[in-house]
């Protein structure tokens, strides 16, 4: 069971200042955008490692195949409930999913870590 977390009054304006990576991997990722996959992966850097669902993904063709998958298999919306910076290369996006998918509602942890402003590793959590 999920318990509902309300959205951080501050998740917003916290948003306005994520790395240009992230925001365009927030972007991308978005059902509600027309994903752009070149787009998602120039957020990414060549060796970027993907954690998610207990799978790693690295390197552009299998994150690639990792979205398409993802985007393709559920309809879902998505609200930004939490940004936190940890430190200048470390963030976390914590959002919040409603959707067809199992269960039908999730709050996701997203844990970015950066380095020459790409993102090399990205763990997605509930």
């Amino acid at each position: 069971m999920t318990i509902q977390t309300p959205p951080d009054p501050t998740a917003a304006d916290m948003a306005k200042h994520l790395p240009h990576a992230i925001t365009k991997y927030l972007r991308e990722a978005d059902p509600q955008h027309k994903a752009n996959a070149h787009d998602l992966l120039a957020a990414f850097a060549s060796n970027a490692t993907v954690i998610d669902d207990g799978k790693t993904y690295t390197g552009h063709d299998e994150i690639h195949r990792w979205r398409e998958n993802e985007a393709s298999q559920y309809t879902y919306t998505v609200e930004l409930s939490h940004v936190e910076k940890l430190d200048d290369n470390r963030y976390v996006v914590t959002t919040h999913l409603e959707g067809d998918f199992p269960g039908g509602v999730v709050d996701l942890i997203y844990r970015f870590t950066l380095a020459d402003d790409l993102i090399t590793m990205l763990e997605i959590a509930p």
